[in-house]
């Protein structure tokens, strides 16, 4: 049996891979720099959004 793909990350999860506060996240996605979802009350970000999110940092930055 495989360990599934990964398809939405905690807020959490989020937390952790960018090395930011939890209020500085919501921030993010507040703002919508970082796009997620809910499901009930529970806030998701896909891979993907998270993936995109660190590119236009490092591309805003380069400049």
């Amino acid at each position: 049996m495989s360990i599934p793909e990964i398809q939405a990350l905690t807020v959490p999860e989020v937390m952790t891979a960018l090395r930011l506060s939890r209020s500085k996240v919501y921030d993010l996605i507040r703002s919508r720099q970082l796009a997620s979802f809910t499901v009930g009350r529970a806030r998701r970000v896909t891979p993907d959004s998270l993936r995109a999110f660190i590119q236009g940092q490092i591309e805003e930055n380069a400049a």
